[in-house]
């Protein structure tokens, strides 16, 4: 009886294991696979050294990947609007610390991806060494 509820508990812990898969589930934005290295000693890309500060760059993902410092590291998401059809709208905007949609302007934090809608900002994963930012899936 002993073993048969230690098998039950190794076989309960085994499946509650994550694998540490960011969760980018969206039916309106495909997943593009995305590697993107910069340098933050460029010009285009020096304002990421401060916190609060983001960037959008384009030809990346669907609709370009936005870069932000959010003072503990880095976040990366795709600048698609995540609740519209991939064609209905431009590439979002960044507006202080929140990233906006063309098509009805929701705010979406670039701190967390959050918006007032069902699905939040597509993320990606994002590696520093130095000055050097890896983004990618």
């Amino acid at each position: 009886m002993k073993k048969i509820w230690l098998l039950i508990l190794f076989i309960s812990a085994l499946f509650s294991c994550s694998d540490n898969d960011i969760n980018n589930k969206n039916p309106y934005i495909p997943k593009y696979p995305v590697n993107l290295t910069i340098d933050m000693n460029l010009p285009s890309y020096s304002n990421l050294k401060y916190m609060s500060n983001g960037v959008i760059i384009s030809g990346y993902g669907a609709k370009g990947v936005i870069i932000f410092n959010a003072g503990s590291g880095y976040n990366a998401f795709d600048a698609a609007c995540p609740n519209q059809a991939l064609t209905s709208c431009t590439a979002m905007t960044i507006k202080g610390i929140n990233a906006v949609c063309s098509c009805d302007d929701t705010e979406y934090s670039l701190f967390t991806g959050l918006g007032e809608k069902e699905y939040p900002l597509i993320q990606y994963r994002v590696e520093v060494s130095g000055t050097i930012i890896h983004v990618y899936n």
